[in-house]
């Protein structure tokens, strides 16, 4: 049985048009985040109008450490939020590291935020840098909500442990994500102390209306795209597993049936969260991408056996129900900026990289595809791929290992002499992050504006 899915011609006619990038508002949106960051300290500065003491410039410490961390917190729900003009215009695994990095700052303001203030109140009453703790149990007892606030910063702390890279890398997937839901409890619990003992906010009105609009925008955005948009797109497209086929060994197909499934908006090269409704998998979600074009009435995605959830896919009946979220990410034709492309693509990257190899405008000798595989046997779906190739008079190359197991050399090197004008070429790379980063790196050897090396990785 063959997974392979027509419309090639149909879809290059959805894509085909004069080559116009879309650039990325990257550069914009930190620019902005900076002036929300300048806007918070000016705050505490217009409310400051004098420091007095040690203890003084202590609590203000603290007072700076919270304004930051408090408008920080209110960024970090927002990347969780999957909003489309981030995901497909910024990228999701760039999004991703942003959250990432907004949390370590997050939590490490919020702890110099709280050591900070105890230690500041302790020196007001004349306490020693030994009573911060006793100092801290009673500003607990005392203050208004100040007490889920202390619960809040906990489950930060526990979700910001379990994010280091050698503790999520022992975790299941789905443990660490359950665990990861827990920052919207933390956000709401440490939320209602920062209007209730915070200064600034106690003193400016307009402030607080400002804080007040920030978080609930913010709100309104996670509920709306992690919530409403998905119940919506399910319902209208009602999806099912229509089959599910051995590409090669550990690597299958999954073909999805439903509705009028080109209404969803999904190109080539983009992505969907998926959660398929049977035993053992329903609560599970993870990412995949779409493996050939997207069809009115048929979705394919192609995955390699590496994990529990993964490999239960072979054994999916058809009619199982799936529940789906996106599409997401941004490695699409809209970001090809030149008339020749170079897709790379490493292991089961092959996925996103077979659907822009079969859509992708171009007339023949403009598109070139290099798939890297440990073995000629786990080169998922290559007669697809050679189809395609004859088709639109393209260029297609493998690299493998030697037999004696001896990596092949993709080096700029090598990457000149097979292409010798590779610094004309927009490059579309996807693979595992160790392979994505040596190519980027020969990429930039070779030549290639890093401008135009669009890469996307699927480890989020």
């Amino acid at each position: 049985m063959t997974s392979t899915l027509a419309g090639g011609r149909a879809a290059r006619r959805q894509t085909m048009r004069r080559i116009r990038p879309r650039r990325s508002p990257a550069t914009l949106l930190l620019l902005a985040v900076g002036a929300g960051a300048a806007g918070v300290l000016w705050l505490w500065w217009s409310n400051t109008p004098a420091i007095t003491g040690n203890g003084g410039m202590i609590l203000n410490a603290g007072r700076i450490t919270g304004l930051l961390a408090g408008y920080l917190i209110a960024l970090v729900v927002l990347q969780m939020a999957r909003v489309p003009a981030l995901e497909r215009r910024v990228g999701s695994d760039r999004v991703a590291r942003w959250h990432a990095m907004s949390g370590r700052y997050t939590i490490s303001l919020v702890l110099a935020h709280v050591l900070l203030t105890m230690w500041g109140y302790a020196a007001q009453a004349g306490r020693g840098p030994g009573d911060i703790v006793g100092q801290t149990v009673d500003s607990v007892r005392t203050l208004p909500d100040l007490g889920k606030a202390a619960i809040g910063t906990g489950l930060l702390v526990v979700v910001g442990c379990v994010s280091i890279g050698p503790v999520r890398r022992l975790m299941p997937y789905d443990t660490w994500y359950h665990v990861h839901l827990l920052t919207y409890a933390a956000v709401f619990l440490t939320f209602w102390h920062q209007l209730s003992t915070g200064n600034d906010f106690a003193v400016a009105p307009l402030a607080k209306s400002v804080w007040y609009g920030l978080y609930g925008a913010v709100t309104a955005l996670a509920l709306w795209y992690r919530v409403v948009t998905p119940v919506r797109l399910n319902l209208r497209h009602r999806m099912r597993v229509e089959a599910v086929v051995e590409e090669a060994p550990g690597i299958v197909s999954v073909l999805i049936g439903g509705h009028r499934l080109h209404r969803m908006g999904a190109e080539a090269g983009q992505f969907f969260r998926w959660r398929f409704l049977t035993s053992g998998m329903r609560f599970s979600s993870h990412p995949y991408s779409l493996s050939a074009a997207p069809r009115p009435d048929m979705l394919r995605i192609t995955v390699k056996a590496i994990g529990d959830h993964s490999a239960m896919l072979r054994g999916l009946r058809p009619g199982t129900r799936v529940w789906a979220e996106g599409p997401y990410g941004a490695l699409t034709a809209a970001r090809r900026s030149r008339g020749k492309v170079l897709l790379i693509a490493g292991g089961v990257g092959i996925t996103p990289m077979r659907a822009l190899f079969e859509t992708l405008p171009g007339a023949a000798g403009d598109l070139t595809l290099l798939y890297r595989a440990n073995s000629t046997q786990e080169l998922a779906l290559w007669d697809e791929l050679a189809e395609i190739a004859d088709e639109r008079g393209a260029r297609l190359m493998y690299a493998v290992n030697s037999p004696g197991g001896e990596r092949p050399d993709i080096s700029a090197d090598t990457l000149r002499r097979k292409m010798p004008d590779i610094d004309r070429h927009d490059v579309f790379l996807c693979g595992p992050p160790g392979f994505a980063q040596s190519v980027y790196e020969a990429l930039r050897g070779a030549g290639v504006p890093a401008r135009r090396i669009h890469h996307e990785s699927f480890a989020m």
